[in-house]
């Protein structure tokens, strides 16, 4: 079975931190890219950054030099590290997979699975 369950929401002030981090169980995690989407209230799910099966990375314009997707690997886990965060990055936060032919494909749409998701207000 297929899981992705993330965590690391919470409340934060405007300008301040927080660290989300993806466990993921029931497939070839190193063949798969990994994503963060976020859902604001009352607006559709949007892609915000991925991380290919070799590590190249691409992110939202929005959230560029604030934002850092990294994984693991050996642990299986994906971390979005938050910075200087802004009321507008308010939401549910997802990650999703999806394997790609190429290890080098990472994309903001398109996921096979994703979690639950994880919750992140940001006060202003």
């Amino acid at each position: 079975e297929v899981q992705l369950v993330e965590s690391g929401g919470g409340l934060v002030q405007a300008g301040g931190s927080l660290r989300l981090s993806c466990v993921v169980s029931g497939f070839t995690f190193e063949d798969y890219a990994i994503g963060w989407f976020r859902q604001a209230p009352g607006k559709g799910r949007e892609g915000i950054s991925c991380i290919s099966s070799d590590s190249i990375t691409h992110y939202l314009e929005s959230v560029k030099h604030r934002f850092t997707i990294s994984r693991d690997n050996a642990k299986k886990e994906v971390y979005l590290q938050m910075n200087s965060l802004k009321s507008e990055d308010t939401g549910v936060y997802f990650c999703a997979a999806r394997q790609y032919i190429s290890r080098k494909y990472c994309f903001l749409d398109g996921m096979e699975y994703y979690g639950k998701g994880t919750l992140v207000t940001v006060s202003s």
